[in-house]
């Protein structure tokens, strides 16, 4: 896994013009049922927001064309949850993932249409809220509202410590004469390090305490 990150990672850098589109791939992939659990997007983003950050990527089209691939990903697993309703959780693959459905579906009838803005922030339920959403016949336009709106704000969070790590590093090397490829390395280390803290707080399970369902979504 580490060396096919890396390998996406160096494509990127040395092809700038394919940089937006594969953004768009990775989280459109990311917010794709069970799918989305195999791909390391954010590890891919970090690693890009560093490369912003460090001048050789142009921001806007990695942001517009990441936004746009979370918005469709995370629209088709809505209409694939509407489409086979509650069947689909008790066939291949979702019935081996039957606790994490269950915790998605009591975020779900906890938070109604804010879980799906919430949703995009949480690793573990990241990829099924959707499906989920449409499952319980969530209403069409609020689940795009909710979809969107957190798409524009997940996008630069999740590039956030990569650019200012390499920005910080950029003010380190300055103040100290360093070269372009010492700003680059400490750029990184200092992105991992935000990275790891980003890892950590995404991938921490959903605060769903009460576990009785207080009935169907209502249209919410």
């Amino acid at each position: 896994m580490d060396h096919l990150l890396q390998q996406i990672i160096t494509f990127i850098q040395d092809n700038q013009v394919w940089a937006g589109p594969i953004i768009a791939l990775l989280t459109f992939g990311e917010s794709m049922l069970i799918i989305g659990l195999a791909i390391p997007a954010t590890a891919i983003l970090l690693a890009t927001g560093t490369l912003i950050g460090s001048d050789v990527l142009s921001p806007w089209p990695i942001i517009i064309w990441g936004i746009t691939g979370a918005i469709l990903g995370d629209a088709l697993s809505y209409w694939i949850g509407r489409w086979f309703g509650m069947d689909i959780t008790r066939k291949w693959p979702l019935n081996q993932h039957r606790k994490m459905v269950a915790r998605t579906r009591l975020f779900f009838y906890k938070y109604g249409v804010l879980s799906v803005f919430l949703g995009r922030f949480m690793g573990p339920i990241r990829s099924t809220i959707p499906a989920v959403a449409g499952i319980m016949n969530m209403s069409h336009l609020r689940f795009q509202i909710a979809n969107v709106t957190s798409a524009i704000i997940w996008m630069p969070v999740m590039i956030m410590p990569g650019y200012l790590g390499a920005k910080g590093a950029e003010a380190i090397s300055d103040s100290h004469g360093a070269g372009g490829g010492s700003t680059l390395l400490i750029g990184t280390i200092l992105s991992v390090v935000a990275g790891v803290w980003l890892i950590y707080s995404l991938m921490k399970k959903p605060p769903v305490k009460n576990k009785t369902n207080k009935g169907k979504d209502q249209g919410r």
